[in-house]
């Protein structure tokens, strides 16, 4: 996973209205009606969203009839935590404040 990679999911979860997608879209796919009535944003908004979340790569979205349908891509979730985990406090002495 690339440096522009990890910049850009760490910026599309940056933003309330896109955690509660992912956190949505956990439970299965959505249709982006369903996305609209449980987030209670305007159809232009949730499709912001939707771009900034699919062209990072977390979400997959598929058409059917004149819906989108959207689902969690858990290859590129298992990528980011890959690299989230591996950060370490390598030889620092972690205090809590």
């Amino acid at each position: 996973m690339t440096r522009e990679e990890i910049a850009a999911i760490c910026k599309a979860m940056s933003d309330i209205n896109r955690l509660r997608i992912i956190e949505m879209l956990i439970q299965g796919e959505k249709c982006g009606c369903n996305l609209l009535d449980e987030l209670q944003v305007t159809q232009p908004t949730l499709s912001h969203h939707m771009k900034v979340l699919s062209d990072c790569g977390l979400v997959i979205s598929r058409k059917d009839g004149k819906w989108q349908h959207y689902s969690i891509n858990c290859n590129k979730f298992k990528e980011y935590n890959e690299y989230i985990t591996s950060i370490t406090c390598c030889g620092k002495e972690y205090k809590k404040l």
